[in-house]
């Protein structure tokens, strides 16, 4: 096939030849001819796992296989009596039954299917839609299918076999009569006695009103369906939007919203006969529904009390008694119940907790054309938050409520929240004595070159009386213990872990660390700002403790100080070099046990090995290793009721398959098989490679070699690097299309080496550090022999893209380079804004990723000596850059001054720019398009392959939609100076 007969096709059909001509760039050695090289067509069929659970006892699991693209499969597998497997096309959302005898899932329409209607102009409930499936765990039979369900729920722990489902579209006419509860026969009936005696509403005054009360109340809802799985029972509910089992199952609660309002309201079935009651109904709108811990009580709001009003308000009921109507005793003056906030039973069940503002004020009466309305933004510099920032936020801050509290039996409102003190959170899940409050209203304006600064508040639930407690405290961040006795926090100052006793009378400041006798810090912070802490920590049960860290082991410490820190690894972590982490493996644990071993994660952080200890957090024995190996673990899950836990296990070579062990991982075994087509694939490996910086440091990095490596060959050589990423030497890399940068996995198995880099920075000086790890690393691995020097590329993104714009400024090492989103001058980079947040860039290079440690005016030779775009002239080094239109993070004109740059200095420069794309690709048809280029642009020049189209000669705009130019052009077409250019 003629590559130039591509040029007349259209873009997507060129792309997918495309795909398969990029297969012929690369040699292949006689040594793998039995394996393959990866393909962008592979991309497609290489699965993920998704949503693994098991049952509650254990004995069986479920998981989804989501290909690159195309249709998923669902797979339920037996984990006893000869691991019996049985897939299901297009299945999602998988869950047991309480008792594991059922598997329920959706069935995803065809993809094609949804193509196609789309071509039709078909939207939404058009669509087509998902249908519901029921099978039997022990055997995979169908027990139950249902088409066109939006949704589905089970109950959490018991009711076995009962499920609900909730339709699509609302049922035929002539079936309607048939269903139970809101909306059945009667509510039809009645609707036709009110067309018969009501005059029809004129197009002026009250219509308009109905029509608006009609029109807020939302969208009708759908049938809700109550199965038992068991006997094939079922009954049906008209109009529900909302719906939740009791913990239990025992009973179901639902919100309806009818066509005419008149069943609308909140109701409870009770599941073992279906039978309805209704806890309060009429038209209004209903919101926020939310049950307390065991579903025995139900909460909501509604304003079915005050339809009449012009801005109805919103009362909130607990089953079918309103606890707070408007006015109510304790809810400030001018104050409501707001619509849009939060509502839930503290964990006790005993109070109710909810969000309250001040009433807005009704929207001016306007009938200026719309064309005649000035829009203005006013930025002045006074404002807190800049403009852009107030402008993204700004819907946010007219729906903000603030959290108010009444006894679930009713009684009087305690408001917690203000405008003041904005932030609250109540501790012991609702049911503590004392909540935090945080406000960072006087220091917003910082938060634009510095950093979060706030003061924190505790306060009486009881009566709502709160005191100053921190001020000015950075980062912000104080929480409650788990059951509300003591407040906590990391003072970056300090770096030190305190705590405080949430008593009155007892709230002295304590410095939890101070006698521990390794910092607490995170050791490795190179930015212009004070550290974090080494890890997060826990609380152990009934808060007796709290567990903190040093860089390797943890300790157990008394949140009243009175106690010295007491080690619970015993030092083993700093004796081996192994970080320890504590591993929670259930659910819905809130503390840490006490009284039973329990799990660490173990991380060497010199060969990247990892596994788990056993150890007790009260305990005063040494750690146990229970497994260890040159791979990467995720945290395991345990089953409800069973000592069966469920994780991953990955490396460079291995897929993160789905694995199931014992309570102290004994008798782990592999039970997936995600991608077995990997054993026909020429793959490769990892190693840890070390080195010394320019400025005499010790480094690591990543160096992925590929399969058949032969010591004796040359092979071309990709640089790639962010940060420091050899803590990752053992994750996988699936092969896909990246949103901005080169697959591993991908480049290896097509003949290269990848190397990984990190990189250690001093302050002020971001991309000269860059420099002088990144050079020597290089340069130590192409003195094994092994990789051709003058075949070297680099490629990188965002913080890793401004680094290669640098580098290549004071370098000519590299033979191409791809530079993503780059910030190449950081004097204009500095004032930009990042519009995704709408915060003002200043703050990332003053204090964070940037690393410059002053603003502008105060350190203006490190903005110009750090900033490319000044040295572009020094460039030797062909550029390729990715920047979008729609970058919300880098402003995508760095991309063009860069290319603007180097275009007047007659220098090899492409920049592609994906329509509407943000930061990164999102879209799958650009990450395809965009990793072709990447592979045709590093081809040519670490390989000799021809150069595509688009490198030879662009794609002119007139052209722009007919041709993506990645046609490869013969050699003959270039002579004459007419190629792509070159050092």
């Amino acid at each position: 096939m003629d590559p130039r007969s591509l040029l007349a096709t259209r873009p997507a059909r060129a792309l997918a030849a495309l795909l398969t001509l990029a297969a012929l760039a690369s040699p292949i050695p006689a040594s793998a001819q039995a394996k393959r090289a990866l393909t962008h067509e592979d991309y497609d069929g290489w699965n993920r796992i998704e949503g693994p659970v098991l049952t509650r006892a254990g004995d069986a699991l479920a998981y989804e296989l989501r290909p690159g693209d195309g249709d998923a499969t669902l797979v339920l597998r037996a984990l006893e009596g000869g691991d019996v497997e049985h897939r299901f096309a297009r299945g999602t959302g998988q869950r047991f039954s309480s008792d594991g005898r059922w598997l329920v899932f959706r069935v995803r329409p065809h993809e094609a299917a949804v193509d196609s209607a789309k071509r039709a102009k078909k939207r939404g409930d058009d669509l087509p839609q998902d249908s519901l499936i029921a099978v039997r765990a022990d055997d995979g039979s169908t027990a139950l299918a249902v088409a066109d369900v939006r949704s589905f729920a089970l109950p959490e722990e018991g009711a076995p076999g009962r499920l609900a489902y909730l339709l699509v579209r609302a049922p035929e006419p002539d079936s309607a009569a048939e269903a139970e509860g809101a909306g059945a026969g009667a509510a039809k009936e009645k609707e036709k006695e009110k067309e018969k005696e009501e005059p029809a509403k004129s197009e002026e005054g009250g219509g308009d009103e109905a029509k608006k009360r009609k029109k807020d109340r939302g969208k009708p809802g759908t049938p809700l369906v109550l199965h038992d799985l068991t006997t094939g029972s079922e009954h049906r509910y008209e109009h529900v939007t909302w719906y939740r089992f009791s913990k239990d199952g025992e009973r179901l609660f639902y919100v309806a919203v009818t066509p005419d309002g008149a069943g609308d309201g909140v109701y409870r079935v009770e599941t073992a006969t279906g039978a309805v009651t209704p806890l309060a109904t009429g038209e209004g709108r209903y919101r926020a529904a939310a049950l307390d811990e065991e579903g025995r009580r139900v909460a909501f709001l509604t304003d079915r009390d005050d339809r009449e009003a012009d801005e109805p308000a919103f009362s909130l009921y607990v089953d079918g008694r309103a606890v707070v109507a408007p006015g109510a005793a304790g809810m400030p003056d001018g104050w409501w119940i707001g619509p849009d906030g939060s509502l839930r039973f503290s964990r006790s069940g005993e109070r109710v907790l909810f969000g309250t503002q001040p009433r807005p004020e009704p929207e001016p009466e306007d009938d200026t054309l719309d064309e005649d309305k000035v829009r203005v933004d006013v930025w002045s510099w006074t404002d807190d938050y800049m403009m852009p920032m107030q402008l993204l936020r700004a819907d946010q801050e007219r729906k903000r409520t603030y959290l108010a509290w009444v006894p679930a039996d009713g009684g009087t409102v305690t408001q917690l929240g203000s405008p003041e003190v904005p932030d609250v959170t109540v501790g012991a899940e609702g049911d503590g004595a004392y909540a935090v409050g945080t406000t960072d209203l006087p220091y917003r304006q910082e938060l634009s070159w510095d950093g979060r600064y706030a003061d924190v508040y505790l306060i009486d639930v009881a009566t709502g009386e709160r005191q100053r407690v921190l001020e000015h405290l950075r980062g912000g961040l104080a929480r409650l213990s788990p059951e509300g006795r003591y407040l906590w926090w990391w003072d970056q100052i300090e770096r030190a872990w305190y705590a405080l006793d949430a008593r009155p009378g007892a709230r002295t400041p304590v410095n939890l660390t101070a006698a521990l006798p390794y910092p607490v810090h995170d050791l490795l912070n190179d930015r212009p700002q004070p550290p974090g802490p080494a890890a997060f920590p826990q609380w152990s049960e009934d808060d007796r403790w709290m567990i903190v860290y040093d860089e390797f082991d943890a300790w157990r410490v008394d949140p009243n100080g009175r106690t010295r820190p007491e080690p619970i690894t015993d030092g083993v972590g700093r004796e081996r070099g192994i970080r320890f982490r504590y591993a929670s493996v259930d659910r819905d644990e809130d503390a840490v046990p006490l009284g039973r071993d329990v799990l660490f994660s173990a991380f060497d952080t010199r060969t990247k090995a990892s596994g788990f200890y056993r150890d007790r957090v009260d305990g005063r024995r040494p750690p146990e290793r229970l497994v260890w190996g040159d791979v990467r673990y995720s945290t395991p899950t345990r089953a409800a009721d069973a000592d069966r836990l469920l994780f991953t296990r990955e490396s460079f070579t291995e897929f993160p398959d789905l694995w199931v062990a014992g309570a102290d991982l004994d008798g782990a075994r592999r039970v997936s098989d995600a991608n077995p087509q990997q054993a026909e694939v020429r793959w490769g490996t990892a190693e840890l490679v070390e080195w010394t910086s320019n400025d005499g440091i010790p480094l690591q990095g990543i160096l992925y070699k590929p399969e058949d490596f032969d010591p004796e060959a040359r092979y071309p050589m990709m640089v790639y690097f962010y940060e420091r990423m050899s803590d990752g030497l053992h994750r996988h890399q699936v092969p896909a299309a990246g949103g901005s940068s080169i697959n591993f996995s991908f480049y290896v198995s097509r003949g290269y080496v990848v190397f990984v880099p990190d990189i250690p920075y001093e302050v002020g000086h971001p991309g000269e550090s860059a420099l002088d790890a990144v050079v020597p690393g290089v340069l130590s691995v192409v003195e094994r022999g092994f990789v051709d020097p003058a075949r070297i590329g680099v490629q990188g993104h965002s913080w890793g893209g401004y680094q290669i714009a640098y580098m290549i400024t004071r370098t000519n090492l590299f033979a191409a380079a791809e530079a993503g989103a780059p910030v190449v001058n950081m004097t204009s980079a500095y004032g930009g804004i990042r519009w995704g947040s709408g915060m003002v860039r200043q703050f990332q290079y003053e204090r964070t990723q940037s690393r410059i440690g002053g603003s502008l005016w105060e350190r203006p030779l490190l903005y110009l000596e750090n900033s490319p775009l000044f040295a572009a002239d020094k460039i030797r080094t062909p550029l390729l850059m990715m920047h979008n239109d729609e970058d919300t993070a880098v402003p995508w004109y760095q991309g063009i001054e860069m290319f603007a740059a180097m275009r007047r200095l007659q220098k090899p420069v492409w920049l592609i720019n994906y329509n509407g794309e943000p930061h990164g690709l999102r879209r799958e048809p650009n990450r395809k398009d965009w990793a072709v280029r990447m592979q045709q642009f590093f081809d040519h020049y670490l390989m000799d392959a021809p150069p595509p189209e688009w490198m030879v000669h662009g794609v002119p705009a007139v052209q722009k939609g007919r041709t993506l130019g990645l046609e490869l052009v013969t050699e003959a077409a270039t002579q004459g100076g007419d190629g792509p250019g070159g050092r």
